[in-house]
């Protein structure tokens, strides 16, 4: 019998980017939906199950879903929700460049469509056995990351034949994606000068889960620290801010709003804002950040306030996805 060829020995590779997800419309039964979901994850809450339901189910559930989906449509394209659009296209990109390799790239949402249940079944009946998977979360939090995780080996544990994989927990401080989002401010302020201040905001979570182990606050730090270091900055000249805060207890500071609102008080009344923790935009960044926090700046009196996007489906980030990816191939 002839000795195998190594093409026939090779595993084929399936490479799954991971978001969050978002409601499928932006309508309040479609909201609700994607925050029941979202919300009834115990990663995402960290409080005791039959507590957080009640909570759930009779605080936030019929109330919240009619604000948020007032938010949500002041975004919506009409492509469909920024976050999904956006990561559909990244992925497009990526796979473009990976099929050369004969690696099946696709991207899945944490919540909502696609989900991850799907990918992954679509990746079986296509003979994958070998996964990569890249959460589009940058710092790593039990939170985000981990919530993926679950969700991989919830459906991987119904698998009978199960392939092997790898799984990316976090890339803070990779190079290609420090330099993508130095790069990409950098281009911002040869197009239109620069600020007196650049603000790197992240998405806040409560403070107890950095003193439980999670290591997203000084991810975070790093991070920023890498780009202000790539674009050469005085420690005066940038400052790490913490956003969308939810509930009463005590999450990540600064607070982005208190910061923003402070500002012009100290004499800063020009600001640049990045958001280094989202891989593509979204409600958070579109809603949040470009429109209801500059509104606050501008009415405690800032003049200029530039939101810097994200790195969407620029070539910087297909190009930093790209090798991240293939040094796991």
């Amino acid at each position: 019998m002839p000795p195998q060829s190594a093409t026939a020995l090779t595993k084929k590779t399936g490479m799954l980017l991971v978001n969050l997800g978002s409601p499928a419309a932006p309508t309040t039964s479609a909201v609700r939906r994607f925050l029941k979901e979202f919300l009834g994850d115990p990663r995402v809450v960290n409080l005791p199950r039959p507590l957080w339901w009640v909570i759930l189910r009779f605080f936030i559930l019929p109330f919240r879903p009619r604000r948020s989906t007032a938010a949500y449509r002041k975004i919506w394209d009409k492509k469909g929700s920024p976050l999904v659009f956006l990561t559909r296209q990244l992925t497009e990109q990526v796979a473009e460049r990976l099929n050369a390799k004969g690696v099946i790239t696709d991207y899945a949402m944490r919540y909502g469509e696609p989900s991850m249940a799907k990918q992954l079944s679509a990746f079986k009946k296509q003979g994958v056995e070998n996964l990569i998977i890249l959460p589009l979360y940058p710092q790593y939090s039990s939170t985000t990351t981990a919530s993926v995780y679950d969700d991989l080996i919830k459906e991987l544990n119904q698998w009978r034949h199960l392939p092997s994989f790898q799984f990316i927990s976090d890339y803070h401080q990779n190079e290609y994606y420090i330099s993508a989002v130095a790069d990409s401010i950098a281009q911002a302020w040869r197009k239109q000068g620069k600020n007196d201040l650049l603000l790197m905001s992240f998405h806040g979570l409560p403070e107890q889960l950095t003193k439980w182990g999670d290591p997203y606050f000084h991810q975070c730090h790093k991070t920023a620290a890498l780009i202000a270091g790539k674009l050469h900055l005085d420690k005066e000249q940038w400052r790490v801010v913490f956003q969308s805060r939810f509930g009463k207890a005590q999450w990540l500071k600064p607070y982005c709003a208190e910061t923003l609102q402070n500002l012009p008080k100290q004499g800063v009344k020009k600001v640049d804002v990045v958001c280094p923790g989202f891989a593509v935009d979204c409600l958070e960044t579109l809603e949040e950040i470009a429109m209801e926090n500059k509104a606050l700046f501008v009415e405690a009196g800032g003049e200029v306030y530039r939101y810097i996007p994200a790195l969407n489906d620029s070539k910087s980030h297909v190009d930093a996805i790209v090798k991240l990816l293939e040094e796991k191939i």
